[in-house]
């Protein structure tokens, strides 16, 4: 992550910020695209949208009280695959909302979705889908969703639906895994 500034700013106010409700809580952070965050076009470089994104998800599992127990436990936070999809530009200085949400899961696989919103109608300018997991490091293997709950103290509903979208990106996922057997 190449955000430090960024990263910092979001620790500490993380600390202040209201706890979201696990599982259903949707992160929301105000960002304004900066000159280090331009392309050769002066707009936002797709590359520093995976990067705002990581911020995304910090901010979630902080705010969902999973931080200070994946420090405990070990887990780490990881992002197998994702699929983005840019619909509008973002320009120099603009301001912009990520928003962060839990979209479903289907075992130790948790389904995410980030958005870039702008204006007060909240136009989506991109929108991304990440198959992401925590890590047990010392087990070496993936936290199932019910087990991430109870450590937080929250029961597992089950998963929402998953939309098309989410189908073809673990369908996507799985199909990359097998072409490299």
């Amino acid at each position: 992550m190449n955000l430090w500034f960024r990263l910092l700013h979001l620790l500490l106010c993380s600390l202040f910020r209201p706890k979201l409700q696990a599982p259903f809580g949707v992160s929301r952070l105000p960002f304004r695209v900066l000159p280090n965050d331009l392309d050769s076009n002066l707009h936002m470089t797709n590359g520093r949208y995976w990067n705002i994104f990581d911020l995304g998800r910090l901010d979630l599992i902080l705010r969902m009280s999973l931080g200070k127990v994946a420090l405990r436990e070990k887990w780490a936070p990881i992002v197998g695959a994702g699929t983005i999809q840019f619909r509008r530009e973002l320009k120099p200085f603009q301001r912009f909302t990520l928003e962060t949400r839990l979209a479903g899961w289907v075992g130790t696989r948790i389904i995410m979705e980030q958005r870039v919103l702008v204006g007060p109608e909240q136009k989506v300018v991109t929108r991304a889908l990440l198959v992401t997991g925590i890590y047990d490091r010392r087990a070496r293997s993936f936290v199932g969703m019910e087990r991430m709950m109870a450590a937080i103290g929250c029961d597992t509903p089950p998963s929402p639906p998953l939309s098309a979208a989410a189908e073809a990106l673990l369908a996507a996922d799985a199909a990359l895994k097998r072409d490299d057997d």
